[in-house]
């Protein structure tokens, strides 16, 4: 196994737990995207724990250039995020799982040895409601203006009205005039929903 951590402690601890089953041993752990490659590369995991995001990148990124160069390899997502938008990159790196790091050990460790047999375990039914609700978000966001999206990001951020129109060079009434507009395509009416619908559309992490 390949363990791709970037926080120490976190990767130093799952080796231990991983290296403490008489079925499984940790070849490799790094964590970077580029130590990654060059690993998988050397090594030939058949199983990879990524974490979500790293130092140089993202976690999907790594496992899609991973399978790449060893598309036996099979991935397993532990991480901390837990959006739609993170399940769906995942599922389009070609991950077989997708865990919590608040899961307790003994879960991951089944999820590892059951990945390692071959069994996905992205059930097929949240695989197609994943798709769903990504087709959904891209609709959202084809009927946004490019302006709209900004606005709506720094509104996210915590811009008040009259600072997102300094910060994007335009009056104050536009500004508002573009939060009208996001109220009656999105209902976003409040700072919260704007940080809630700005994280689903993925305008900000």
């Amino acid at each position: 196994m390949l363990i791709v951590e970037d926080h120490r402690v976190v990767a130093e601890g799952l080796a231990a737990l991983i290296n403490d089953q008489a079925d499984m041993s940790v070849v490799g752990n790094v964590g970077t995207v580029a130590e990654c490659v060059a690993a998988a590369t050397e090594l030939n995991p058949d199983v990879v724990l990524l974490d979500f995001r790293l130092p140089d990148g993202m976690g999907p990124d790594a496992a899609a250039a991973i399978r790449s160069i060893r598309p036996a390899s099979k991935m397993i997502f532990l991480t901390r995020e837990d959006t739609e938008a993170a399940r769906f990159a995942a599922v389009q790196s070609g991950a077989s799982a997708f865990l919590h790091k608040s899961r307790a050990a003994a879960e991951v460790v089944a999820a590892i040895r059951d990945v390692a047999r071959g069994r996905m375990l992205i059930t097929p039914r949240t695989i197609a409601t994943l798709l769903a609700k990504r087709k959904a978000i891209e609709a959202q966001l084809e009927r946004l203006t490019p302006r709209e999206k900004e606005v709506l990001r720094l509104m996210a951020e915590g811009f008040p009205s009259r600072a997102i129109a300094a910060e994007l060079g335009i009056s104050y009434t536009t500004v508002r005039t573009h939060i009208r507009g996001l109220g009656s395509k999105l209902a976003v009416h409040s700072k919260l929903e704007a940080v809630v619908k700005a994280r689903e559309l993925g305008l900000i992490s």
